[in-house]
């Protein structure tokens, strides 16, 4: 969708899992994860509130490949709650990979939160998990903020980032997606298919160079 957005007092930005284990030399890398780093800081000292998500991980999750003899990376298995992508073993508790992006710098962020936690459900959306009834409590919170629109940047743009603003338009809360703010792990052409769904559900998706500061 076309178009520009002025940041407004009743805007958010949420910023998605630029943690070491997304970027280069992580466990899970998107490509040129790192890149975003810099667009994503000078993005954020715009928007008066800003949120911080954090895949974080026990150790043996249901997502990992490793948790699952037999299999790879990348295969699809049948979880209690459906469909569920296998991943190397990433973002585990306590560990430097789970860590923010060194050269992340937002200090005004007003929320840090932590998904993937449950041992058995998978959470990329910052708002439900993967069994699609765990909330996260992040649209309440919203909520009570008086925040009405979210705009989201960070990794992967094909999983975390589509599946949380899916999420935040079916709470009924106005989204855009920034999407030179995200970079793509692009499985099976999943970033192509994210930016269709997108479109199909009138989710803005467009340039840094169209959000217009205060």
């Amino acid at each position: 969708m076309n178009g520009e957005f002025h940041i407004a007092s009743r805007d958010v930005l949420i910023v998605t899992d630029v943690q070491n284990d997304f970027c280069s030399g992580g466990r899970l890398a998107v490509p040129h994860g790192e890149e975003i780093v810099p667009l994503v800081n000078r993005l954020a000292r715009h928007f008066e509130h800003a949120i911080l998500t954090q895949d974080w991980h026990p150790p043996g999750h249901l997502s990992f490949a490793s948790s699952h003899p037999g299999r790879v990376a990348y295969d699809m298995i049948e979880a209690a709650y459906g469909p569920q992508q296998l991943w190397p073993d990433h973002c585990v508790q306590g560990t430097a990979g789970a860590e923010f992006h060194p050269e992340l710098d937002i200090p005004h962020a007003e929320l840090v939160l932590r998904k993937g936690y449950h041992r058995t459900i998978d959470s990329y959306s910052a708002f439900r998990e993967n069994d699609r009834k765990t909330m996260t409590g992040l649209a309440s919170y919203l909520r009570e903020r008086g925040l009405s629109r979210v705009f989201i940047v960070g990794l992967a743009f094909d999983f975390c980032v589509r599946y949380s603003a899916e999420d935040a338009a079916l709470e009924g809360f106005d989204v855009v997606v920034i999407e030179d703010g995200c970079r793509s792990i692009d499985v099976s052409g999943s970033a192509e298919a994210t930016r269709a769904r997108l479109k199909a559900l009138r989710i803005s998706c467009l340039p840094a160079s169209r959000i217009i500061a205060p």
